[in-house]
């Protein structure tokens, strides 16, 4: 579907930074985005019919696990009518007079292709963080789902990004740690491939949330028993695969070299 606006999706899981990123983007004087819907944290996927929201696929540390969330250009959804009423469900809650149209889910992260598709011409801008401040912070409401397990989801759907991502053309991948350190670099680079008049403002990042989430990490690791045990068998199990996606289980600073973080405007 053609449209006079660009569309940028921001992508990332659950606790990942997605809300503060695309609020952000949306306090830009060029950009919209969505703010007073309603909707759980005024989240496109509630605020349509075309496909299931999350929360179909078991919801926040889930739903990646489920390969029908994944979805491509191969859908049978994908089609130009359906590209039409999606963009007609979310336009009355955009301010159109912008030329810069944003709209922010997680699911996002592994529908890509599909929304590419749909939307030729869009950017996608996916902010990446720790798996284990993401397990953390999720574990805290998603409390029938283990630390284990929450740590498989991350890296279930990143490595659904990131087979996807060499077919998305316009994309700005972010880690949340690099957005909340150097600010003014991290969204310099999204202004430029957005091709943004003047600065993205700053002004709403909190820069320390991940710290209480290391030291419980720290504590949980050096714990003896059962709680020592569990750290070790997610250590063994995910830290290769997490490696490949650019982290480290067992140095949270560290912040490893990977394809997946290599960003383009044009393709």
């Amino acid at each position: 579907m053609s449209t006079d606006h660009q569309l940028v999706f921001v992508a990332g899981l659950h606790r990942s930074g997605t809300t503060p990123l695309a609020r952000l983007l949306a306090a830009h004087p060029d950009v919209s985005g969505f703010s007073g819907t309603g909707a759980t944290e005024d989240e496109g996927q509630h605020l349509q019919d075309l496909y299931p929201p999350a929360r179909t696929y078991g919801g926040a540390g889930r739903f990646a696990l489920d390969p029908a969330a994944h979805l491509t250009e191969d859908s049978p959804l994908a089609t130009e009518e359906n590209a039409r009423r999606l963009y007609r469900a979310w336009e009355p809650h955009w301010d159109t007079s912008r030329a810069v149209l944003v709209e922010k889910s997680p699911p996002n992260l592994v529908m890509t292709r599909f929304l590419q598709h749909l939307f030729p011409t869009s950017s996608f801008v996916v902010v990446i963080r720790h798996p284990v401040v993401v397990a953390l912070s999720t574990e805290k409401w998603r409390r029938s789902t283990s630390f284990r397990d929450l740590v498989h989801h991350w890296v279930v759907a990143h490595e659904t990004f990131a087979a996807d991502a060499s077919r998305v053309e316009r994309k700005v991948v972010l880690r949340y740690e690099d957005l909340v350190a150097t600010p003014d670099e991290a969204l310099g680079a999204v202004a430029r491939s957005l091709r943004l008049e003047g600065d993205i403002p700053t002004d709403q990042l909190e820069t320390h949330r991940s710290d209480a989430y290391s030291s419980e990490w720290a504590r949980r690791a050096a714990a003896g028993g059962r709680e020592g045990k569990r750290v070790a068998a997610v250590v063994e199990e995910f830290s290769d695969r997490v490696e490949r996606l650019g982290y480290s289980l067992t140095d949270l600073s560290a912040r490893l070299s990977t394809p997946l973080f290599t960003s383009s405007a044009d393709g």
